[in-house]
Formats: structure tokens, sequence, C-alpha cells
């Protein structure tokens, strides 16, 4: 089968700040639409006295097919993960958890939100900001009660 030329096969070269190609990146994902592309140029390209055999091209379909499931389990699994970790953050409202800051110190405070952003789940402690991975300790609120005994209040599970 001859081969065709194709222009953007979907890679773009990096460069360093010396000009250099430091690494090549994929900017492109092959679709549904791609690889139906593909296909149609390989019959288009085939040689009539050799036809692909029917069992190739079923070999192709299931390898794209089980390719898109794939695709779908890691979105369904990224969906998943982001929502684990926002019942998580939910669980740190209201309680006493240690952090470590940006320099490596513990830094400790009642949780008062958590916030969604696009670097990901972060915990509110006073007026600062710290991501959830960043959580080293997690208390109980300690409250003084009517006589000053100091009681542990028990927070209900997050919902």
């Amino acid at each position: 089968m001859p081969v065709t030329s194709v222009s953007q096969v979907g890679y773009s070269d990096v460069y360093n700040s010396t000009g250099a190609t430091a690494a090549r990146k994929a900017t492109k994902t092959l679709g549904a639409t791609d690889f139906m592309k593909l296909l149609a140029t390989q019959f288009q390209q085939q040689d009539p006295m050799k036809p692909m055999e029917d069992t190739a091209f079923i070999a192709q379909m299931a390898q794209f097919t089980s390719l898109e499931q794939s695709q779908g389990m890691a979105q369904e699994m990224a969906r998943l993960r982001a929502d684990q970790q926002l019942l998580m953050g939910n669980s740190y409202l209201g309680r006493n958890v240690t952090v470590e800051d940006e320099a490596g110190k513990p830094v400790t405070g009642l949780v008062t939100a958590v916030n969604n952003t696009d670097a990901g789940l972060t915990i509110s402690i006073g007026d600062k900001e710290y991501p959830l991975a960043s959580v080293r300790r997690i208390e109980p609120v300690v409250t003084l009660n009517s006589t000053n005994n100091v009681t542990t209040e028990t927070l209900p599970p997050a919902a």
C-alpha cells in the first residue's frame, strides 16, 4: 500500500530558552472522525488485487472502540476523583487542621471555607488558602462549656 504524506500529524516542537528543540508535545488527539478519514484513505490506497482482509478491518474497529471506551472511563474517573476531593474538603469545614505552607512550616487553624479553583481544591484558614494536599493533621474543635470544662465538640459526619 503506498503511503501518502500527512500534514500536521498532531505534534509541535517545544523550544527551550536557547532556541533548541527540547521536546515534542502532542497537540491533538485522534477522534472518531479522524479514524474514519484514515480508514477511507486506507481503502482508497489499497491494492485492488490484495484488498484488506475483513478480519483486519474488524480488529481495527475493535481497537478503536476499546480506545474510545478507555477515554470515556478516564473522564469518568477524573470526575469521580474531583467529587471525592470535594466531599473530603467538605468534611474539613469547622475543624482545626494543620497544613504545611509554601515554606514547609506548619500552620494550624479553623477551616472556614472550601474553594474549588482552577488549580484544585483549597481550604481557607484565616485569610489564606492552602491546597487540600497540604493538610497534615485534622482535629475536632475544642470548646469551653458553661462550667469552663474543656469538651470536644463532635461534628456530624459530612453528608
